[in-house]
């Protein structure tokens, strides 16, 4: 799944993003309140965490013209400010949840993911078809009752595909939601992770989960 961290101190930017990128998730990250703007304009995030003090646009400017401008993102707003009037501030522009600084990474991550189970018809966190099981508060991932290992752009990608099994996603809209920014759309590294997936996650079983429409992408089903 895909995130967005708009936060200006360094140190705390580069500590949110190595957590989440550890926890499995594809994340860009920008350091003002302009440039986080124009990212939450130009792409489909699954979840934004967005601080309140940014310099050029400060983070309730930026959620409220986002808003006006169709971004339906959850947005997890990270402030110093405590005081009920600036907790209801925020949360009347837009946001969908609060943490105030400090916090626990741990006390955030479960935040993202209780952001994204209510944006998303799967709001269950085991995420199950046939016999494979994926534990996202945990990370297990089980098929038959036997342990997969996967790395953590797999378990992104396996994660993506299982929220919407049974639904044909492109290249890019697997791209979109699994690889960040950098990602080069004239590459083949979805096609190389699928093949990874397949390895692991159909390799020696019964039933192939996931399959190619040929010409359009890939799609996690249970076919006759």
């Amino acid at each position: 799944m895909r995130l967005l961290l708009i936060e200006d101190d360094k140190n705390l930017h580069r500590i949110i993003l190595r957590h989440l990128t550890e926890a499995g998730y594809a994340a860009d990250g920008c350091l003002d309140g302009e440039e986080g703007l124009d990212y939450m304009k130009s792409m489909a995030y699954d979840c934004v965490i967005l601080d309140w003090m940014l310099p050029r646009r400060d983070g309730i400017s930026v959620l409220r013209e986002a808003r006006k401008s169709s971004c339906t993102a959850p947005v997890l707003m990270l402030t110093a400010r405590d005081a009920i009037t600036d907790r209801v501030a925020g949360l009347d522009a837009g946001a969908d949840d609060y943490l105030v600084k400090p916090f626990d990474f741990d006390e955030l991550l479960a935040r993202v993911r209780a952001l994204m189970r209510r944006g998303n018809e799967t709001k269950q966190t085991v995420l199950e078809l046939d016999d494979l099981k994926m534990d996202t508060s945990t990370h297990a991932v089980t098929r038959d009752e036997k342990t997969i290992s996967l790395t953590s752009r797999e378990y992104a990608l396996l994660e993506y595909l299982l929220r919407n099994q049974g639904i044909l996603q492109t290249r890019l809209q697997i791209a979109d939601h699994v690889w960040n920014y950098d990602y080069d759309y004239d590459s083949n590294v979805v096609d190389v992770y699928i093949r990874y997936l397949r390895n692991k996650v159909d390799k020696g079983f019964k039933t192939p989960l996931i399959h190619t429409v040929r010409g359009f992408g890939y799609v996690m089903r249970i076919e006759p």
